[in-house]
């Protein structure tokens, strides 16, 4: 049997494709492969983003906020955020809920094996694994391989990395309606450094020490400063921690999509969905994979989907300053709160402002830095414009 579609891995990334394909009537006669080295049903991953109003994945929140609260390095800033809402999917409802919609797919096949190589020919991929080898017509791969980017030199490569604790306390310490999105309040030590805050009740709560930064941290160092800020920021005397949870998500614009072949298209962070400037990945793949859903339907070799814009750009002269300047990311992502509104910088990290709006934006910081940045980056960035268009 040749498969239409062939999936290789079913993370975030993955089902979130799959799901817009099953939701699709045009794909209902497309025949679909599923292959998973291991099966996901577990909370292995804790997904949150930002939504104006009812989205698509609402069935399965565990959580959502209203407000949200940033620690700039000069004062706390408590605001709404309406119309949007901050909400959490845990992977565990996530994969069982797609697991449901996977064993009712009648076009579907769901089988447990590990890809060793994809071997691609005129007319079809052919998906080799131990035991034995599938065939399909076009293939969705989001295996990643980080030393794909720690190998270059073309691009610089940062790392959102994080250690999580789940925590119950015996005392009304947390909002439950307000997340703490940013507190740079803490320790820089040479980095962009913050608590990330997500209370799910007024006793629980995730706490997340996370960096923006070239290196990770041994974890006794993520730790230690979970433990500073529940006793010396939230005065907390008495914990219990229920999880943990950490996690490195890449902030590059390495080119990754320049791997898709004519049938062969990597996603997910494989795919560089992740957004390069804040590593959040979970909302854009899910607009990636709505844009590839109505891209296949064209019937256009898959190398052609990936395009280039100017969002790529101002994520670039980011990170080419906070990888020069790692120690100056909290003074930039702070003033950036306390001079424009959180719905514009929403807006702005969604890649949907107009132009007058990201000029709102980008000023809100030191304008000299980000001079700075585009020079370096003019050369870069038109060579790759044209290697695209070409």
């Amino acid at each position: 049997m040749i498969y239409d579609y062939a999936f290789v891995g079913a993370g975030a990334a993955g089902l979130l494709v799959l799901r817009t394909l099953l939701d699709d009537p045009y794909f209902a006669d497309k025949r679909i492969l599923v292959l998973e080295k291991d099966r996901k049903d577990t909370n292995d991953r804790t997904w949150c983003f930002w939504e104006p109003g009812p989205g698509a994945q609402d069935e399965f929140l565990d959580k959502t906020w209203s407000q949200i609260e940033i620690g700039s390095l000069k004062q706390r800033i408590q605001t709404p955020i309406a119309p949007y809402t901050y909400k959490m999917v845990r992977s565990k409802g996530f994969y069982q809920g797609m697991a449901l919609r996977m064993a009712e797919a009648p076009n579907l096949e769901r089988i447990q094996e590990e890809v060793q190589d994809l071997q691609e020919n005129q007319e079809e991929v052919v998906l080799k694994c131990a035991g034995q080898e599938f065939r399909a017509k076009q293939v969705f791969d989001s295996r990643f391989d980080y030393r794909t980017l720690l190998d270059q030199k073309r691009y610089p490569v940062l790392q959102q990395h994080f250690l999580g604790w789940f925590v119950k306390v015996e005392e009304d310490v947390f909002e439950p309606d307000q997340a703490t999105f940013m507190d740079f309040q803490i320790p820089q030590k040479g980095n962009t450094r913050f608590m990330y805050v997500l209370p799910l009740s007024k006793r629980e709560a995730l706490l997340e020490y996370t960096l923006f930064s070239a290196e990770p941290l041994k974890k006794e160092e993520y730790e230690a400063g979970i433990e500073e800020y529940l006793r010396d920021k939230l005065k907390v005397k008495k914990y219990q921690v229920v999880e943990k949870e950490s996690g490195n998500i890449p902030m590059t614009c390495y080119p990754l999509w320049e791997k898709t072949t004519k049938r062969i298209i990597p996603i997910g962070m494989a795919g560089g969905w992740a957004k390069a400037s804040t590593g959040y990945t979970f909302k854009k793949s899910e607009r990636k994979a709505r844009s590839l859903a109505a891209f296949l339907k064209t019937g256009k070799p898959l190398h052609q989907f990936a395009r280039l814009d100017r969002f790529w750009f101002y994520d670039l002269l980011l990170l080419d300053i906070l990888w020069r300047r790692n120690e100056l990311g909290a003074g930039i992502f702070g003033r950036l709160f306390e001079r424009r509104a959180p719905q514009l910088i929403f807006k702005f990290l969604d890649e949907r402002t107009n132009f007058w709006e990201e000029i709102q934006v980008m000023s809100s910081s030191n304008a000299w830095l980000f001079l700075g940045a585009l020079r370096r980056n003019l050369y870069r960035t038109v060579h790759q414009v044209f290697s695209k268009s070409s």
